[in-house]
């Protein structure tokens, strides 16, 4: 009698899963999407947070969710991956939004501006601050969702084919510099060029360029920038902590189920934490690499950081008087800075400039 009841019960329970699974593969739907990336695979850091995202919201979906990634120059060039998502060429992008500045001077923030917050800061403002939510208002102008999902840390600030002492070494120099940056430098009389990682190299090789500024020096060793050109400033005082954004066509990130949007900003999170540690694990290594093999590591004069810092603040005066978005969002980031940096002298700067002293003290 038992064995019957058992039977019977089992018989249900099958039944009632057989009914249930249909409906739960109409609430979990098999996605596929393409995803175009600014970077090569050779910089394996930086293109690997578009391959962290894909493989993360793979395993969040049980594979429901499936996003294709590729590099720059596979579907689109490198500085084109967020007009691919604007006119639904693909569905999402892994890139900069400062590589936009043409269209509009607000994208530059999003990335990172002039003397504006390291990665730190930019993720507690972007994150917590309500950052992310006023360029995606923003963003919506191009149809474009956007999400934190990567930050190089401080970056440095390139190579030169010769010496510079003072602002008067700038005049006339071609350098590759991408964002509003650029226009920082022309008011200190530098040629700007918007060149795509890939292109840095043959430029500076052939001598169409004369200054180049990348990332750090795990991926300007890869490039090889220390072969043809021996300066190698710091620091990048223009991408203190450099956000890498995953753009999203906007009516794709709208179409999506609230556990698939969950899942890739989960994903995008990832992507966020893991590449700055892992540039912050290799950079070191790469920066002795470097100098033991005849790169010649400078600072910035002071006079030429002044002079940038002058020449920015003034920029962000006249873009702001005649751009209410720009405004706006540089105000905010601003705003967080100054609470930041309050902070961050009370404890931050104490504890590293102590941790400093002590390992010169230690010679180590």
């Amino acid at each position: 009698m038992k064995r019957r009841n058992f039977l019977a019960a089992s018989g249900a329970g099958l039944a009632a899963a057989a009914v249930a699974a249909p409906a739960v593969a109409q609430s979990a739907p098999e996605v596929k999407w393409r995803l175009t990336s600014s970077f090569p695979k050779s910089l394996d850091t930086i293109y690997g947070g578009a391959e962290t995202i894909a493989k993360q919201v793979a395993e969040l979906t049980d594979n429901r969710f499936q996003i294709q990634t590729f590099a720059a120059g596979e579907i689109v060039p490198g500085l084109q991956a967020m007009d691919a998502v604007s006119n639904s060429t693909v569905e999402m992008c892994h890139t900069c939004s400062y590589y936009y500045v043409g269209k509009d001077p607000t994208f530059a923030i999003g990335t990172a501006v002039p003397f504006g917050l390291n990665a730190r800061q930019m993720n507690a403002w972007l994150v917590q601050g309500g950052g992310n939510e006023l360029f995606n208002n923003f963003y919506k102008k191009f149809q474009i969702h956007a999400i934190p999902a990567g930050n190089t840390g401080a970056q440095m600030g390139g190579w030169f084919r010769k010496e510079i002492k003072t602002v008067e070494d700038l005049k006339g120099l071609k350098m590759r510099i991408a964002g509003i940056t650029g226009q920082v430098l022309t008011k200190l009389g530098v040629v700007p060029q918007q060149v795509a990682g890939g292109d840095i190299y043959p430029a500076l090789e052939k001598g169409t360029i004369d200054a180049a500024e990348w990332v750090g020096p795990y991926d300007d060793e890869k490039l090889g920038f220390n072969k043809v050109a021996p300066f190698y400033y710091y620091p990048g005082w223009w991408e203190g902590g450099p956000t890498v954004h995953a753009m999203i066509n906007l009516e794709k990130w709208n179409a999506l189920p609230k556990s698939y949007q969950a899942a890739l900003t989960n994903a995008c999170a990832t992507a966020n934490q893991t590449m700055q540690a892992k540039y912050d694990l290799q950079n070191p290594a790469a920066l002795r690499r470097l100098v033991a093999a005849g790169t010649q590591l400078r600072p910035f004069p002071q006079e030429v950081m002044e002079a940038c810092l002058a020449a920015s603040n003034q920029l962000y005066a006249d873009i702001s008087a005649r751009n209410a978005d720009f405004k706006t969002i540089i105000e905010a980031m601003q705003a967080t800075r100054s609470e930041q940096y309050l902070w961050w002298q009370v404890a931050e700067f104490t504890f590293d400039a102590f941790m400093i002293r002590a390992r010169a003290r230690a010679g180590r």
